[in-house]
């Protein structure tokens, strides 16, 4: 029996989809590439989104990916439940298909920003976040034009309601998100979007320094061991 394949999709604009890749592989699983015009997803167990500039964000961050012929795939899959993360663009792009609910616009500083970021994870049950704690802070970088997170004030209230707020900046607000939202779920909580880079944080000596000091740099790697983790226990 092979292992847990994981599926990362590439759009034309796409420029963490590598990054991905080598985290998923540092996890121990085995990345399976996509091609954002794939009419199927060649029997991978999960899907991850990556960050990048999906068509260049020429209509708006995300708005064109949706469209795309692997996304129609992505959509029947997650409402079958099957695990999807979608990372910076990859959350825009969850966001413009509908899997989950708000969208992301311009940062209030109308700067783009690149930094080492701290958040608290706040649902540590989803199929992305079961090998964190709830209520633990990692460090993992963030870099976006568009990564403030808006949503109508009974969409939010529901949202804090059902737990589905996955991870919440500290520190400050970095972009403006409302409530300092960094990450969303679905109610069922195989789909995940946040807007930090946690595939940026996956080896020693590479990522962010940990909350406590130490230069870990692993503080990300969590995301892909719990998808691996969670498919396992599904077979």
């Amino acid at each position: 029996m092979s292992g847990p394949l994981v599926g990362v999709v590439t759009f034309p604009g796409s420029l963490d989809d590598r990054d991905a890749v080598r985290a998923v592989r540092l996890a121990g699983g085995e990345a399976v590439t996509l091609w954002h015009a794939d009419g199927d997803l060649h029997g991978v167990d999960a899907v991850i989104l990556p960050g990048g500039f999906s068509y260049g964000d020429y209509l708006r961050a995300g708005a064109i990916a949706r469209f795309a012929p692997v996304m129609e795939r992505v959509v029947d899959a997650a409402a079958g439940g099957m695990p999807v993360l979608g990372i910076c663009n990859g959350f825009q792009v969850l966001c413009e298909s509908h899997l989950l609910p708000g969208a992301l616009i311009r940062n209030d500083h109308q700067l783009f920003i690149c930094r080492d970021q701290r958040v608290r994870v706040e649902n540590a049950s989803t199929a992305w976040t079961a090998s964190y704690l709830p209520g633990q802070e990692i460090t993992i970088p963030l870099k976006n034009g568009e990564g403030g997170y808006i949503a109508d004030e009974r969409t939010l209230d529901a949202l804090e309601a059902e737990g589905r707020v996955v991870l919440r900046y500290v520190g400050g607000n970095p972009n403006g998100s409302a409530r300092e939202i960094a990450g969303i779920c679905n109610p069922a909580g195989n789909v995940v979007g946040v807007m930090p880079h946690p595939e940026h944080a996956v080896e020693p000596g590479y990522g962010p320094d940990g909350p406590l000091g130490p230069r870990t740099g692993t503080d990300g790697l969590g995301f892909f061991t719990s998808i691996l983790q969670r498919v396992m226990a599904a077979f």
